[in-house]
């Protein structure tokens, strides 16, 4: 019997690269439901392709247009997530930012499996997702490679037997600058990011090492683990994604070529497969490891290492950060503001006379981690206006 699949983001880089892998295998799987944004030309490309049984269009104006195209085919073409009630073996949540959330509570309901790729939904909303996820049965698997190579190195390993698991970071397109390098920097040069390729909010992200705080909060969250023995090393090679240290001395890493495809290829056949059959590898056949770099984070060139501890110190701080970290990074990709302003807002608002009121609140559901969503971007904004106008 074929596998029912939904993806949430099937227009974004997670969604089509999934897609490309169920391609390979179609005859094992019936994609059911995709869901997209604003991507007109790939939405009709992927109908006339998957004839899926629904899409939805969470744009209006696309909506519209898309729904008159294809107003003689079978497909049912929705603009929300309220008449879905189809089951799901394996759905994709890799729809960006806090918009991610609600639609991956619901398919969490309707799956067997979801495989995640959208920080936010677990950085400002676990807690649902948790709860959902033990009360319908359905396995949450982080797609992420950090996360996805945490989940098996501490397969099988007794909690108090870790000392400490590293999660690494290539150091972005601004490992090797000088400190007064960084007052010059425009959005044209953080998007150049060495080893790989994905959207511009997470290439940003990337380069400020904001990535790496959200995905501490991530892992403290998915695998119960105390902040104290989490940490990040700069990896330039981008090849090992984590480590494990253990009391007994040994450590521990995965090593992967930097494609989303070998971590997704894994989660969605739970390691089963060749994957040769899926990814060609840019290596030569024989493996011959190259000389791995490991360096702790520069305080100076990463000054966003010091939210390490700060990002999940309260039950709401996740929520205000995040939401504080996109208005910022968009106001920088429009050069309201400089690179280095990113992280100075940030730092002044968990300073804000307020933060502590939204910071200590515990979301119980959508409509109160939004009220406090909706604070940060505010204060943020009304920050940047006070500085830059």
């Amino acid at each position: 019997m074929k596998k029912k699949i939904c993806i949430l983001g099937s227009t974004g880089s997670i969604g089509v690269t999934s897609l490309k892998i169920f391609d390979k295998k179609i005859k094992n799987f019936n994609i059911c439901v995709l869901v997209a944004n604003r991507n007109y030309n790939l939405i009709c490309k992927q109908i006339k392709k998957y004839k899926p049984k629904i899409f939805i269009i969470t744009n209006q104006l696309v909506y519209k247009k898309v729904l008159k195209k294809f107003r003689n085919y079978k497909i049912k073409i929705l603009n929300d997530f309220n008449n879905l009630n189809l089951k799901f073996d394996i759905s994709i949540s890799a729809i960006p930012g806090l918009a991610g959330l609600e639609p991956t509570i619901k398919i969490v309901k309707l799956s067997k499996k979801v495989l995640i790729a959208n920080k936010e939904s677990i950085i400002c909303g676990w807690s649902l997702l948790k709860k959902e996820s033990q009360k319908n049965n359905t396995d949450i698997v982080p797609i992420d490679s950090e996360h996805y190579s945490i989940s098996k190195l501490i397969k099988d390993i007794k909690p108090t037997s870790i000392k400490k698991i590293y999660i690494t970071a290539s150091g972005g397109p601004f490992l090797n600058y000088k400190k007064k390098q960084f007052n010059k920097i425009e959005p044209k040069h953080a998007l150049k990011h060495p080893k790989w390729k994905m959207g511009k909010k997470i290439t940003i992200d990337s380069s400020t090492l904001m990535n790496k705080i959200f995905e501490i909060v991530e892992a403290e969250k998915l695998f119960n683990l105390p902040n104290h023995k989490l940490d990040i090393l700069i990896h330039p090679n981008s090849l090992v994604h984590a480590i494990i240290e253990l009391n007994n001395g040994i450590k521990k890493f995965i090593y992967h070529e930097t494609s989303m495809t070998i971590p997704l290829v894994n989660a969605i056949f739970d390691g089963n497969l060749d994957i040769s059959e899926f990814y060609k590898s840019k290596k030569q056949e024989s493996f011959v490891p190259e000389n791995l770099i490991f360096k702790p984070v520069s305080h100076k060139l990463f000054p966003a290492i010091k939210l390490k501890a700060k990002a999940n110190k309260h039950p709401s701080a996740p929520i205000i950060i995040n939401a504080s970290n996109e208005i910022l990074v968009d106001q920088f990709l429009i050069k309201k503001i400089p690179f280095l302003s990113i992280f100075k807002i940030i730092m002044s608002i968990l300073k804000d006379v307020n933060y502590k009121k939204y910071a200590i609140r515990i979301a119980k559901n959508i409509k109160q981690i939004n009220e406090i969503d909706t604070w940060a971007r505010n204060i943020t904004l009304k920050k940047i206006k006070e500085i830059y106008e």
